[in-house]
This record gives C-alpha cells, sequence and structure tokens, in this order.
C-alpha cells in the first residue's frame, strides 16, 4: 500500500500526517510506503515547520528530515491512495488528475473519521503551537482508524 497525503506547503499538516502514519504502520508492523506533497513552490525543500517537529516531537516522533516537495501527475501512477486536508488541495489534485481512474484515489483525510462529510484538517499555520496541537489530534485520529483499516487490506496483499 503506497499513501500520499497533500497540503499547501508541505511543512505542516501533510508531513505531520506522514510521520503519524509512518509511525503507527511502524508500531502495528504493517509494511507501506508514506509521503506528502503540497502545492505551494515556496517551500520545496524546506523542512517542516519548527511547531509541526515541536508537537511531532513531543509525540515520539520526529519529522525533521522531511523536506517539501510538490504534488505531481505521476503521484496518481505511484500511490494507491490520496489523501487531501482541505477542499483548496482537493481542488488541486482534481486539476491535476488525468482521469476518473486518478480521482477514485484521492479523498478527505477526515472523511476516514466523518465519511463523506469533506470535513476540514484546520490549519495551524498562522496561529500558536496549541492549533499545532489540535491539527496532530485530528490527524492522529484518522491515522488510528486508517491503521485498522489498512491490516486486512496488507494481509490480503501477501
Amino acid at each position: 500500500m503506497k499513501i500520499l497525503f497533500v497540503c499547501t506547503g508541505n511543512i505542516c499538516r501533510s508531513p505531520m500526517a506522514e510521520g503519524i502514519l509512518r509511525h503507527k504502520l511502524h508500531a502495528a508492523r504493517i509494511e507501506a510506503e508514506i509521503d506528502s506533497c503540497g502545492f505551494e513552490t515556496f517551500h520545496v525543500g524546506d523542512h517542516p515547520d519548527s511547531r509541526a517537529q515541536t508537537v511531532c516531537k513531543k509525540n515520539n516522533i520526529d519529522i525533521s528530515s522531511h523536506t517539501s516537495r510538490l504534488f505531481r501527475k505521476q503521484d496518481f501512477d505511484h500511490f494507491d491512495r490520496i489523501y487531501v486536508m482541505d477542499s483548496s488541495h482537493y481542488h488541486g489534485v482534481s486539476r491535476t488528475a488525468r482521469s476518473a481512474g486518478d480521482m477514485k484515489k484521492v479523498d478527505y483525510i477526515l472523511n476516514i473519521l466523518y465519511p463523506g462529510s469533506n470535513t476540514e484538517v484546520d490549519d495551524p499555520w498562522y496561529h500558536d503551537v496549541q492549533a499545532f496541537e489540535r491539527t496532530y489530534k485530528q490527524l492522529e485520529a484518522a491515522c488510528d482508524l486508517l491503521v485498522k483499516e489498512l491490516r486486512p487490506v496488507i494481509k490480503e496483499q501477501k
């Protein structure tokens, strides 16, 4: 299973989601490829926001080595699932999609918790570290359910 998380600059929400899911899958002994990316060219090559790193580190997750990259059409070929954080990311991904088949891979990450709601992950960028903690909790809850969902899927693929 290959999973991609998408946000704006790939320095807050999506690297947090990537780190959380990677950590949880490792603990569950589930092998999967996890990555993240964004749409904002300004942050390409940057490491995650220091507040995102602080909150993840507080939860024993190290995202400091991540470097931001852009979403690209080839991601549809490489990844099985593509999770977006909000409607702007969904629209960005849909504008890049080449077919309905590409879009079948795309969903809002919080639809795992609230199916069909298209609930957005709070963007902590303009706020203090407490906003990053709230975002972490949203992503952690979604990743917990995603790990439960992936267990039988991964076993079937083996």
